[in-house]
């Protein structure tokens, strides 16, 4: 039809229900519908003027925003304060169950930190019990051994030896763990650290009688000071009588411990499986065997004796000694 708008740009309209009883789809009733629907409503209540004005007030006002139904957020809001309101109950039950809880955990804890004071202290005692049964070489032992030598090089021999020793320790103990089990962990790192030990303990003992420092006494009172110079890191000072004379008191065991404890927290890396466990403790504890080495080293040298000089010391005799030593703790027992 020639002037008409074509039908695939007519605006869509929804019919009313008049509309669709009388069927009037023509452009002429479309404007008529529409002009309709845009024409103003009088209003019946009138408000201080004609209706005329009220229906100008009211199409003047279309253009401003209607305010949103907050029906929706009140309803969320409600039923969020209800869940609420239905969980402060079983909050409250919750609280007594957790607070009667707290003690049970505490108990845990506290039994923990028993158990694991009462091992460090286990193999604390261990570590004293071994040391008297380290055999040391004397001076002139060490000297037939290594002919030709002089302190320094003398000294060298022995760390060397010591270090071999403490790797082959480290590397044993990490084999034994190649395969992780863990109740048998505590175990290997006690057999480590008791090993180590007495190795180092034998080291310090024997460089004290290359540097000519041994201490005054008995088998008991050299060991006590061994096992002190150990503990601290540093050489004995034979000119101290404290340092010789202290018992194995509550001072030199928490060094101990202390010291132990060190070591075991180093040695923790030696667990590890599949071999690597064995090559980082005999790196580790060779290390570490240096170092302590290098420390009670450093000590002596500033209280070194030539050998020249040194008067004539009766020879170890670590046999005889043990057996006193044996038969004296057998008398206070019995």
């Amino acid at each position: 039809m020639t002037g008409a708008t074509p039908f695939r740009k007519r605006p869509f309209r929804r019919k009313k229900a008049s509309e669709a009883q009388q069927g009037g789809t023509g452009p002429t009733d479309a404007a008529q519908a529409s002009a309709e629907s845009s024409a103003p409503v009088p209003s019946s209540d009138p408000v201080d003027g004609t209706p005329g004005e009220a229906a100008g007030v009211q199409s003047e006002g279309q253009d401003l925003p209607v305010p949103l139904d907050d029906s929706k957020g009140s309803v969320t809001g409600t039923r969020r304060l209800a869940a609420l309101t239905k969980g402060v109950p079983a909050l409250k039950k919750g609280v007594p169950a957790l607070k009667s809880s707290v003690p049970a955990l505490k108990n845990g804890v506290r039994k923990g930190g028993e158990g694991a004071k009462a091992a460090l202290a286990h193999l604390t005692d261990r570590v004293i019990e071994n040391a008297p049964r380290v055999p040391v070489r004397d001076l002139a032992t060490l000297r037939k051994q290594f002919p030709g030598l002089t302190p320094e090089q003398l000294a060298d021999k022995l760390v060397a030896g010591a270090a071999n020793g403490t790797s082959t320790v480290g590397a044993g103990i990490g084999a034994a763990a190649m395969m992780p089990v863990p109740p048998a962990m505590p175990a290997e790192l006690a057999a480590e650290i008791t090993g180590v030990a007495a190795i180092e303990l034998k080291l310090i003992a024997e460089l004290h009688e290359v540097y000519g420092q041994r201490p005054p006494g008995n088998l008991k009172q050299r060991t006590i000071a061994y096992l002190g110079s150990w503990a601290e890191e540093r050489g004995v000072d034979i000119t101290k009588p404290t340092t010789l004379n202290a018992a194995l008191g509550g001072q030199m065991k928490r060094e101990l411990r202390q010291q132990i404890m060190k070591r075991m927290v180093r040695n923790l890396p030696n667990l590890m499986p599949f071999m690597v466990g064995a090559a980082v403790g005999a790196v580790m504890n060779r290390r570490d065997t240096k170092k302590l080495a290098e420390h009670i080293r450093k000590d002596l040298r500033t209280r070194q004796v030539p050998w020249d000089a040194l008067p004539e010391l009766p020879p170890l005799d670590h046999a005889r000694e043990l057996r006193e030593l044996e038969a004296a703790r057998k008398e206070l027992e019995g």
